[in-house]
């Protein structure tokens, strides 16, 4: 069995976005980090591996400074990583992204007891398309927005959070699920994992290995072949920094009324 993980590195939005003149985003002045929800994705296979015979794979498709994400991943307890990498493949949106890492999942092969672990969505684009694109390229089922993953034989148990409750489905391998933060506590880098990593594979996938591949439109991937394209990135404008009462209680409730009636708020 085995269980690919798709990850990608992200931009460290949490602080200051760099933002180009044309309004895209300058991915080289901010500091890289691993999506977060993809490490709940890891965080899920890892723990699956622990009570099966499994394999975890980690797949991303970037830059080729995107292999030191992977070294981390192997530190972190997966076996092997795919890293999806060409200049062909850069700037691809949601849409060119998606089938091309079907498409290189397809070239490493998929079996019937294999499964496919996706992070809700990545912090530069929050679209959550990846994952399920790369389910209906593969034509898998795919059950998404999981916060607990039971597997009992070839089936999966999915508790779905929606946004009012929960629903709980049940789906065979092959298929895809993609996790949110409540799913898992991702686990650290042990001393041991980070010295095994460098033994492990890291395999690079390049445009000329994955051309032929029949998931792969050569002519609407990369910036040139994408469907949409980002018309402005920017920062949202900073906003007032608040005021602070002291006194007792009755006191402060008789200053947030004064402040509201003077804003013709009460």
């Amino acid at each position: 069995m085995k269980i690919y993980v798709c990850v990608k590195q992200v931009p460290d939005t949490s602080g200051v976005v760099a933002v180009n003149p044309d309004g895209t985003m300058n991915r080289a002045k901010m500091p890289a980090i691993i999506n977060p929800d993809d490490l709940n994705a890891m965080e899920a296979a890892l723990q699956l591996k622990e009570k099966e015979c499994a394999t975890v794979v980690a797949v991303s498709m970037g830059p080729p400074q995107a292999g030191e994400m992977m070294r981390e991943l192997l530190a972190m307890g997966a076996d092997e990583a795919v890293l999806i990498s060409g200049r062909e493949f850069g700037g691809s949106d949601t849409f060119a992204t998606s089938q091309i890492i079907a498409g290189a999942i397809h070239h490493l092969g998929i079996k019937e007891e294999d499964l496919i672990l996706c992070g809700r969505q990545a912090i530069d684009g929050d679209t959550a398309q990846v994952g399920p694109q790369i389910a209906e390229k593969l034509h898998l089922p795919q059950v998404t927005y999981a916060t607990e993953i039971i597997k009992e034989g070839n089936t999966y148990t999915v508790k779905r959070a929606l946004e009012d409750g929960y629903m709980s489905i049940q789906v065979k391998s092959p298929c895809l699920i993609t996790c949110i933060k409540e799913l898992n506590e991702p686990r650290y880098m042990t001393v041991e994992g980070v010295f095994s990593a460098d033994e492990k594979p890291l395999t690079v996938l390049d445009y000329e290995a994955l051309k032929d591949e029949p998931l792969i439109e050569t002519e609407t991937i990369g910036l040139n072949g994408s469907p949409t394209n980002i018309f402005k990135s920017f920062n949202p404008p900073v906003k007032g920094k608040g005021e602070m009462f002291v006194g007792s209680d009755k006191e402060m409730a008789m200053q947030l009324a004064e402040k509201l009636a003077e804003k013709h708020v009460i």
